[in-house]
This record gives C-alpha cells, sequence and structure tokens, in this order.
C-alpha cells in the first residue's frame, strides 16, 4: 500500500456536502502518518499551504477552485478501536460510524453524534455538536501533527469552545481522538439515536445538499428563527436556497455554483443585520477566492 496518491484537476464538488465548487489543482490521498509528513513535507518545499479535508461537510469550495493542494486522509485514519470504555478513531473515521460502534459495545454518550455528517478530524476541529452534545463533553485526548511531530493534547488543553479548538489557532493537523462513554442498555442507547436521528430529519432539509448549519448561534439568539422573522424563508439566488423546512440552512436547491451559495449567505448576513441587527457568522469555512 502506498502512503499517499496525487490526483489532479479534482472537482471539488464531488468532495464536499455542498456539491458545488471549482476544482482543485492537487488533491493527496494519504492513507497513513508516515504519508501525511511526506506529503506535508513536499507542500512545505514548494511553500504552499495544505487545506486538510474531512468529509467535506462544512466547506464551501470557490467556483474558481483551490491553487493550493488538498490533503484528504483516508484507509488507516478510519480505523477504529475499543478498549473497555474507551473508543479511539482515525480523523477521517465518519462520526456516525464511532456512534454505532459505541452502540453495538453498549456504550452511552455518544448519539448526539450519530447524525452529525463529518468526520473525527473536522468535529475535533470546530468541537462539532448536536442536541446538547459536544465533542469536548466526550473527548479525553487527540492525537495531532504539529510541526511534523506527533503529540498528544489533553481535553482539558485544546481550548475546546463553541465551534471552536485549538487547532484552529495553531498550525495542527487531528490525528485521532480518544472518547471515554459509560456503560449503558443498548436498547437505550439505539432508542435515543433513532430519536435524535428522527428529528434531525423532521426539521433538517436532508434531502438536499448543504452543508448543515450555515451560521453559527449567535449568542442570546438562534439564527435559523433571525433569518426567519427577517422573511428570508424560501429567499433564492440562482440555485441556492434559504430552507423553508429550517431557515439556519442554506441548500443547493437547483444546482447552484458556489457563487450563488456565497452570494445568498452574503445577503442573508445583510438583511438579518439590518432587521434584527445581529451580524450572523458563518459557520461553513469558506475556502478559496469568493471576491
Amino acid at each position: 500500500m502506498s502512503d499517499y496518491k496525487l490526483l489532479e484537476n479534482v472537482c471539488m464538488a464531488d468532495y464536499c456536502t455542498f456539491k458545488a465548487g471549482g476544482n482543485a489543482k492537487q488533491l493527496y490521498l494519504v492513507s497513513n502518518v508516515q504519508g501525511l509528513k511526506e506529503v506535508l513535507s513536499i507542500i512545505r518545499s514548494l511553500n504552499q499551504k495544505p487545506y486538510i479535508l474531512g468529509n467535506g461537510s462544512n466547506i464551501l469550495v470557490s467556483d474558481k477552485g483551490i491553487e493550493d493542494p488538498v490533503v484528504m486522509l483516508c484507509d488507516d485514519f478510519n480505523i477504529i478501536t475499543v478498549e473497555d470504555d474507551v473508543i479511539t478513531a482515525g480523523a477521517a473515521a465518519l462520526l456516525s460510524k464511532v456512534s454505532r460502534v459505541a452502540y453495538e459495545n453498549g456504550l452511552g454518550g455518544a448519539e448526539f453524534a450519530s447524525g452529525i455528517p463529518g468526520t473525527v478530524g473536522g468535529a475535533i476541529f470546530m468541537n462539532a455538536g448536536a442536541y446538547g452534545g459536544e465533542m469536548k463533553d466526550i473527548v479525553t485526548s487527540v492525537d495531532l501533527l504539529k510541526n511534523g511531530e506527533e503529540i498528544t493534547v489533553s481535553s482539558g488543553d485544546m481550548n475546546f469552545s463553541y465551534r471552536h479548538s485549538i487547532a484552529m489557532d495553531e498550525d495542527m493537523i487531528v490525528l485521532r481522538m480518544r472518547i471515554k462513554l459509560v456503560r449503558k442498555d443498548k436498547s437505550e442507547i439505539l432508542s435515543l439515536m433513532d430519536d435524535l436521528n428522527g428529528r434531525r430529519r423532521d426539521k433538517q432539509p436532508l434531502e438536499y445538499p448543504s452543508a448543515g448549519s450555515t451560521f453559527k448561534r449567535p449568542e442570546g439568539y438562534f439564527a435559523g428563527k433571525l433569518i426567519m422573522d427577517s422573511g428570508l424563508s424560501g429567499e433564492r439566488v440562482g440555485g441556492a436556497m434559504v430552507s423553508t423546512k429550517h431557515c439556519g440552512f442554506i441548500i443547493n436547491y437547483d444546482n447552484a455554483t458556489a457563487t450563488e451559495i456565497y452570494e445568498l449567505i452574503k445577503k442573508v448576513q445583510s438583511i438579518v443585520y439590518e432587521k434584527q441587527g445581529v451580524m450572523l457568522e458563518p459557520e461553513v469555512r469558506l475556502i478559496g477566492d469568493f471576491e
């Protein structure tokens, strides 16, 4: 097995949940930590900056594409192991799979993550959460790559806060995490997972491509309600639309371009600020040149 593979001129719409965006000049598929170190060394030697890609569930890539290389973790980074009440999961493992493994082993506490459509790496990077739970509630430690060296950081030193971790502030790449859960009846775990995922299906526009919640929750408010109260339900720019099912979601309703999605984000920000006096901050990471 090669440590990495290089693809060229890759359509990023195929690698992100918004199903929009231009090409990446280079996409490295990295199989293990050694391969990641080699690829980062190559990228540094060319004075380029890598974009680390997980499941692409929280990004919007410019229609102009990405000049710098994209690095996607796979193979060994998908490994999930269980020892007693601790689960170790690689950065490329899907949170839904981690939650399923927890259920299969009678471990509770990760149910909130069962419907989050991202990977471990992205979830740690932004302290993902849903339905009252966040990664910081269950993570005990994180293995990271910093300046080419593997380090282990305790949960307390990860600076977890709302949609934030230390990995955002420093040049760090998430390699794997450890979470500590609690023994629980499997039927109770499954019942809670089913309940949360049912609520997600009922309230969120999962039938359309999106990047989940488009905006962060402003302190003291809910983004979706601010958008709805501003009369923006169903607002469209080209094929991009504010979901009528949940106004906190901008969806790719009809073959939207990344530019149309971006323009709708800016329009929503402007109108909500004008009508409600609150400036919404995107939760979606914008990659590339949108101006």
